[in-house]
């Protein structure tokens, strides 16, 4: 895929929270959008790094040892 992808449109294109998008794929992995609103669940992915960029608003997010809050604007990978 060579065209750039409007985030802002995908996430246009629904509205229920806590339900992932595949966007695009990158290195056999996927690259989703989800809306989030209030909490979850904490988990964790074995065999997977995650990536966060907050596009609006602020994501705490949990770790064993601290929280990191992520603002508008930032990212993070865990």
């Amino acid at each position: 895929m060579n065209n750039p992808i409007d985030l802002e449109e995908k996430l246009s294109t629904f509205s229920d929270h806590w339900s992932p998008r595949t966007v695009a794929q990158f290195n056999a992995c996927d690259v989703m959008v989800v809306k989030v609103q209030g909490e979850f669940v904490w988990h964790k992915h074995d065999d997977t790094d995650d990536f966060f960029l907050v596009l609006k608003g602020v994501l705490d997010i949990e770790l064993r040892d601290r929280t990191v809050t992520v603002k508008q604007g930032q990212m993070c990978i865990s």
